[in-house]
Parts: structure tokens; C-alpha cells; sequence
């Protein structure tokens, strides 16, 4: 058990016979379990040594396991309703799930509240969730025989000899990995929140289905409280703000870039202003350097291959350029001009870079997900034996700036190797292994995140919390051994021989346009006197005060 404390049976037992035998309420609570590490249904049979913990709604994996079988209920739901809708998939996204659905007649808004409608009787009438097990052929002529087939399409994607699991509740079944509540009764607090299209396979050459999103918590109480936090990031958008303030405005003619007005444009370099300030203080050098880079360097770099679709690139004098996405191969060139000595490290160089990157139009979000934004970004040069000092050293300094910018509750996330990434195994244990001690010798603690690492590096994120608790990831971390090797990067060690340096890449704000975002929603456009953009107004009470205003202003 999780507490370190045993319990023996004679027979094999369920999960949920486990929980029983701890407590008649935590029986109650119990929605699945997790033995060896590994989530598993409350009526799961352990036969075997084990190690057992109960899964309740107090749980993370609680509420992701209400959320998928929720997906399940709505996907119920919808075919009672309209029984010529097939079924996709219906995965658990944050704050809640989709469930995507072939439908030629559509779904109106109107149809929603007819679905939940019927999920909340379907709740009502307890329907026991039970597992069981198909070949995949088997499961294939299963659905092909009720007409689902998108399901079939996806099971015949899937190995032959591999054992597919399906959910069942009432007279519904769908295929499915699970876990899943022990029944519907379990899910008492969700809302249907609206409709969109999704291509099939997310392939814009396939047919257009319909997606309906909802939202499912372990209470009443925390639904409501969700719905409150959405009605207020509503009223806080920041582009709504934005235009009543005469802030900033986007238009077609330039999709993702900003157009600043006065006003925004003193807040953005108000923030701009204070982060020099901040590199000045702590010993970096600020530099710039060119937007259009021959490919060959990108090249080098690794860009062109693992980066390349998200480059705008263009051609002059036959030879190719790409508008950098970033600008550490740039620091490196600088880095690279002259000799330098292991009495030169660390060498801490900064930049509001301008970058470039050829996102989606569809993730495209006001000033918070643009095509052209400028970073707070910097890159330390240094000694292995220097890594742990740096990144300690800026730690420190990222709280510091976010306390300084009202936002005191902050998370840390390390992510490790990706699968696309430059450099070899070798390389990578000496990057990721250097990254946590130093998080370690800091006292910090943080989430693993596996695979979700820069392709040149693992970082740390910072994450920062908002007045309404929502995550931003705003700064960065990463420790790269390969890149100031690819490009010929140098020192001078103590006993005269060429060493490579470590480069870290850091970022405190990120994008200052997306933070400049995170402030207007944070702050709902009442900035703090020292941030805002118009700090004072001087009112004249009659004409005769008139003059003197103006005089003043």
C-alpha cells in the first residue's frame, strides 16, 4: 500500500475488495486503482504480490478516469438520441474531454442540451461499466456488424495478434484501453460546452466530423468553480481588452503578427525595459543579431531537419535563407569571434530576439500564440562544473522577476529526451543528469516530464499560475552539449587543451508579446501604477482650470 503498510488474502481479489477491506468509505470513493504503477478498473483481479493504491476523485488520476468514461457517457448518449451518429474516438483533453462523431444531419447547440439531458438519466439508472476482451479480428467484424465504421478503421490499424479491450454500459460498447468507473453512477458533475468540426485522422483530405467538447469534475462544487473561471477569462480576454483599452489589433493581412498601438506598445516596453534591466544587473551582454541566415548554418545547427516546417524561408542570388525560428546559432557566431579562455566562463549573452516561426493558422490566439514574437532570450556559456552554479543562480533570479510581476505560485517541470532529437545517448545522460542535481541541490520540487525535451537538450519549465489558477509556461532551461559542437564552439582549458563549452539556453518571460497577454488577462487591464500604460489623468473641474491642465499634461 502507499503508506508502506501490507495486507494478505487467501484468494485472489479485486481492487475495489481491497478498498473494502481497508474501509466501507473508501469502497464508496474508490473509482480505480493503480498496482505496480500501472492504472488498472476497480474489478481488477490481483492474483499475484502486488503493490495496491486505491484511486479516488481526491486523485489526479481520479479525474482523468471521470473524464474519459464520461466521453463514454456522452458517446451513449448521442447514439440513444440519434442512432445513424457513428463513433470515433473520445480522449480526455484538459479540464475535461471530446468525443468526435460522423453525423450527416449535424448537431445543433440545441442538440447539446438534449444530450446531457439524457447523460444525467443515464446516470441515474447505474449502469454497471464492464470490461472484456476481443481479438482484433474479432473486434473488427464486431463493429463492421453495427455499422461503426471509423471504429473498424481504427482497429485494423492495429496489430493482429495484439488482445483489444471494450467497455460496455447498458447496450453500449465501444472499444477502449480504460480505466473506467465502476459505473454511471460515478459521474454526477459535467457540462456539455460546445461544438466544432474535426477532420477524420486530423487530415484535412478526409471528411469533416463533428466534435463535441464537455467538461467533468469529481463535484458539483469544483464544475461550478470551473464555470466561474471560464465566465471570468472570458471577461478578461485579452483581446477584448485590448480593443477597449487601444491596446494592440490583429488583422488577415498579417496572421499572427501584432500591430501595437501607443498604449500597448508603452506596456510592452515597460516589460522590455525592466528585463534589460535584469540582464544588466546580472552580467549579460546584450548583443543582436541578423533575422535572415544563409541555410547552411541552420543546417549545422540541426534546425533545417528537426525545425525546418516551421521556418519561413526565401531565395536571393541562388541561395537559400530562413528567418530564424530562435537565436542561439546566431549566439554561438558571437561566441565564436575570437579566443576564449576557461577564464572567460560563463559568458552570459542576451537578446530580444525577433523570431520567426510558421505556427498553424488554426493554433493562431490574439497575441498569445503569434507567428513573430521577440524572446527575453539568453545563452550561458560555460564549464561542466559551472552548470550547477548557473542554473541554480537563475532560479533565483526567474522567481524573483515573476514575483516582481505579481505571480508568486510557480511550478517546475524537467523534461527529458524526445525521440527526435540531435546528439548521442551519451550526451544526453551527461545533459539530464547535470540539469536535476542542480534542481536537487536547489531543494525544488518538480514534475518529470518524459520525452518532452528540446530536440538539442532537456530543459527545465517554469510554470506560473494565474489569478484564476490557469498554467502559463513562461520560462526555460535547457542544458546543450551538442550544439556549441556542431558549430565549432571553443575554450581554452586550464591545461591548454580546446575544450567545448556548455551552452544553456534560458528564457525567464519567453514571448513578451504572449506574456504582455498573460499580464492584460491576469491583471483584467488594471495594471499595477508601474506597468500601466497611462499612470495618471488630470481632470479640469470647470473652463477655468482649463489652460493649467494642459500646461500640467
Amino acid at each position: 500500500m502507499p503508506d508502506g503498510s501490507e495486507k494478505t488474502f487467501d484468494n485472489a481479489i479485486s481492487v475495489f475488495d481491497v478498498a473494502k477491506s481497508i474501509g466501507s468509505g473508501l469502497a464508496k470513493a474508490t473509482l480505480a486503482g493503480k498496482v505496480n504503477g500501472e492504472l488498472v478498473d476497480a474489478s481488477y483481479l490481483i492474483e499475484a504480490d502486488v503493490s495496491v493504491s486505491i484511486i479516488t476523485a481526491k486523485d489526479k488520476e481520479g479525474l482523468e478516469v471521470i473524464r474519459h468514461s464520461t466521453a463514454h457517457l456522452l458517446a451513449q448518449a448521442t447514439q440513444m438520441l440519434y442512432p445513424d451518429a457513428q463513433v470515433t474516438i473520445g480522449p480526455v483533453i484538459d479540464n475535461g474531454f471530446f468525443y468526435d462523431f460522423a453525423y450527416k444531419d449535424g448537431f445543433s447547440e440545441g442538440d447539446l442540451a438534449k444530450i446531457e439531458k439524457n447523460m444525467n438519466h443515464l446516470v441515474k439508472q447505474n449502469l454497471k461499466i464492464e470490461r472484456s476482451e476481443m481479438s482484433r479480428d474479432e473486434a473488427v467484424q464486431f463493429f463492421k456488424d453495427k455499422g461503426e465504421h471509423y471504429k473498424a478503421e481504427i482497429i485494423e490499424s492495429i496489430p493482429a495478434d495484439q488482445a483489444l479491450s471494450l467497455y460496455q454500459q447498458g447496450d453500449f460498447i465501444d472499444l477502449c484501453r480504460g480505466p473506467h468507473v465502476p459505473s454511471t453512477a460515478k459521474l454526477k458533475a459535467f457540462k456539455l460546452m460546445k461544438l466544432a468540426g474535426a477532420y477524420w485522422r486530423g487530415d484535412s483530405n478526409n471528411e469533416m466530423l463533428q466534435r463535441v467538447y464537455g467538461t467533468a469534475w469529481a463535484s458539483k462544487d469544483d464544475l461550478k468553480d470551473y464555470l466561474y473561471r471560464l465566465e471570468e477569462a472570458e471577461k478578461r480576454d485579452h483581446r477584448k481588452i485590448g480593443k477597449t483599452q487601444d491596446l494592440f489589433h490583429m488583422q488577415e493581412e498579417a496572421p499572427g503578427m501584432v500591430f501595437w498601438h501607443e498604449k500597448g506598445w508603452t506596456l510592452y516596453q515597460i516589460v522590455e525595459q525592466y528585463m534589460r534591466g535584469v540582464f544588466r544587473d546580472n552580467d549579460y551582454k546584450e548583443v543582436h543579431t541578423p533575422q535572415l541566415i544563409d541555410r547552411t548554418l541552420w543546417e549545422k545547427s540541426g534546425h533545417w531537419d528537426k525545425f525546418g516546417d516551421a521556418m519561413f524561408t526565401t531565395s536571393s542570388e541562388n541561395r537559400d535563407y530562413a528567418v530564424k525560428p530562435m537565436n542561439c546559432p546566431a549566439h554561438i557566431q558571437i561566441y565564436n569571434q575570437g579566443l576564449k579562455s576557461y577564464r572567460d566562463l560563463p559568458l552570459r549573452l542576451a537578446e530580444f530576439g525577433s523570431c520567426h516561426r510558421n505556427e498553424p493558422s488554426g493554433t493562431l490566439h490574439g497575441i498569445m500564440r503569434v507567428r513573430n514574437f521577440v524572446q527575453d532570450d539568453g545563452h550561458i556559456f560555460c564549464t561542466a562544473d559551472q552548470i550547477q552554479d548557473e542554473v541554480s543562480t537563475f532560479i533565483d533570479l526567474t522567481f524573483d522577476v515573476y514575483k516582481h510581476f505579481g505571480f508568486d505560485n510557480v511550478d517546475i517541470k524537467f523534461s527529458t529526451r524526445p525521440e527526435n532529437r540531435v546528439g548521442s545517448d551519451e550526451v544526453w545522460d551527461r545533459a539530464e543528469a547535470a540539469l536535476a542535481e542542480a534542481l536537487d541541490a536547489k531543494g525544488i520540487q518538480w514534475d518529470l516530464q518524459e520525452g518532452e525535451g528540446a530536440f538539442y537538450g532537456p530543459k527545465i519549465e517554469f510554470i506560473l499560475k494565474d489569478c484564476l489558477d490557469r498554467e502559463w509556461q513562461c520560462g526555460t532551461l535547457q542544458v546543450d552539449f551538442s550544439m556549441p559542437e556542431r558549430l565549432d564552439a571553443q575554450y581554452i582549458a586550464e591545461d591548454n587543451s580546446k575544450q567545448t563549452p556548455v551552452m544553456l539556453h534560458r528564457a525567464i518571460v519567453g514571448s513578451l508579446e504572449r506574456f504582455v497577454g498573460i499580464l492584460i488577462e491576469h491583471y483584467e487591464g488594471a495594471f499595477p501604477s508601474w506597468l500601466a500604460p497611462i499612470q495618471a489623468v488630470i481632470l479640469n473641474i470647470s473652463e477655468k482650470q482649463h489652460d493649467f491642465v494642459a500646461d500640467v499634461e
